[in-house]
């Protein structure tokens, strides 16, 4: 269609595709740990974290993402501590750093004065705005995916069978704080442009979608990263053809493959994701 190859050859559209593309396939990766443990509200915890850093550093006049991941991470740490020292669960322990954090962007950006445009970027994103130094952020967070693959079966075991993992002797907390900290990284680069809105989906859809289908958490964790990207490029592709907001588009798309999936996966119900 012309109408597409005149968006492909947009210098901005084309940055939008390749950071979205990365970052689709990346953030995916992570969810499908995430989905499977059962922490779908993680993702949008720790985005409303980074909102709290990126508040504060708004008001101090300094770079908005170097103080959002040390205040992220604390969020993550905080999160991790408070689940193991109480009898709260994940939805509980994450939901009060949530509301700490939400409250104290709050109070960050009302004592600033005017207006602030940069922060409703944050919040709702900006990826046809991509810049080069975004991209190469970008590429960061997807070589941050791959560099944790290593990891990946200790990770797959341990959610799965947290029980069994542990009597194997395998160092849970440590991988539990290197995940959070991998997510919380992502997260912070993510978040300027996906915003803190729509972060979340980009972590839980994918990865709920590949879990419908897909009969193994190998085949899960692949399929998760591919429709991860597929949907980003889809998404912007259907945001310039139909004059929608890219944003929302790349979640309606990942919003309507998850209902294929769910479809298919009523016609072979034996699909459940399994270790390996």
């Amino acid at each position: 269609m012309p109408e597409l190859l005149d968006a492909l050859s947009l210098p901005f559209f084309q940055r939008a595709l390749l950071a979205g593309s990365m970052l689709g396939a990346a953030l995916s990766y992570f969810g499908v740990f995430i989905v499977q443990r059962g922490m779908a509200f993680m993702g949008d915890g720790l985005a409303h974290a980074a909102f709290g850093g990126v508040a504060l550093g708004l008001l101090l006049g300094w770079e908005p993402l170097y103080i959002a991941l040390p205040f992220t991470l604390l969020a993550a740490l905080g999160i991790s501590w408070l689940r193991e020292r109480s009898r709260l669960g994940n939805d509980t322990t994450i939901g009060i750093i949530f509301a700490l954090a939400v409250a104290l962007g709050i109070v960050f950006l009302s004592q600033k004065s005017g207006y602030s445009v940069d922060a409703m970027t944050y919040l709702f994103g900006s990826i046809l705005a991509v810049s080069r130094t975004d991209i190469w952020a970008s590429a960061a967070v997807l070589l941050l995916a791959l560099l944790s693959l290593p990891l990946w079966g200790r990770l797959a075991y341990a959610s799965f069978d947290r029980e069994s993992a542990q009597a194997d002797g395998l160092p849970l907390r440590l991988h539990d704080g290197l995940l959070l900290a991998l997510l919380a990284l992502s997260i912070v680069v993510a978040v300027k442009i996906i915003g803190v809105i729509l972060l979340s989906a980009f972590l839980v859809i994918p990865a709920a979608s590949a879990r419908l289908l897909a009969g193994r958490f190998s085949a899960m964790s692949l399929s998760a990263v591919l429709l991860g990207a597929a949907c980003c490029i889809a998404g912007l592709l259907l945001s310039y053809l139909l004059d929608l907001p890219s944003g929302a588009a790349i979640i309606l798309t990942q919003v309507a493959v998850f209902a294929l999936c769910l479809i298919l996966q009523g016609r072979n119900t034996s699909t459940l994701a399994r270790p390996g």
